[in-house]
């Protein structure tokens, strides 16, 4: 009599994960960022046109973050320059504040943290992913 083999559990893939929900989030604001530049400006208080190079930033940026998630495995120093890339954006993101780089509205600079500390998430996330494999 043979038996089947134990089905074997797969853990999910940290790294990857957090590098797709990284460009799919990212993609997303800077899609957000160019469709509605004029009317998130008077919203956030940050010029159009500075939402609008924004926002080409972050789509740029989404697909290439998508491109490192997509390879297999994902190569450890592009997705070390993803974190730290990440890392800069969300201390630029602070520093804009503290510096008041932007007449920024009270809802703007609540944006501006959120997305800080969502950024500084990603990254944490992506150095455990890293550290698991």
């Amino acid at each position: 009599m043979t038996t089947a083999p134990a089905p074997t559990t797969r853990r999910p893939d940290l790294l990857r994960t957090a590098l797709r929900l990284d460009a799919a989030v990212t993609g997303a604001n800077g899609a957000a960022y160019l469709l509605a530049a004029p009317w998130l400006s008077d919203v956030l208080g940050v010029p159009s046109g500075a939402l609008l190079g924004l926002g080409g930033f972050l789509l740029a940026y989404a697909v290439a973050v998508a491109a490192v998630a997509a390879r297999r495995p994902a190569p450890v120093p592009a997705v070390e320059a993803v974190v730290a890339a990440n890392a800069l954006w969300a201390a630029a993101s602070v520093a804009a504040v503290v510096a008041g780089a932007f007449d920024l509205t009270a809802l703007g600079t609540a944006w501006v943290l959120l997305q800080a500390a969502v950024v500084a998430a990603f990254a944490l996330v992506q150095i455990a992913g890293l550290r698991r494999r």
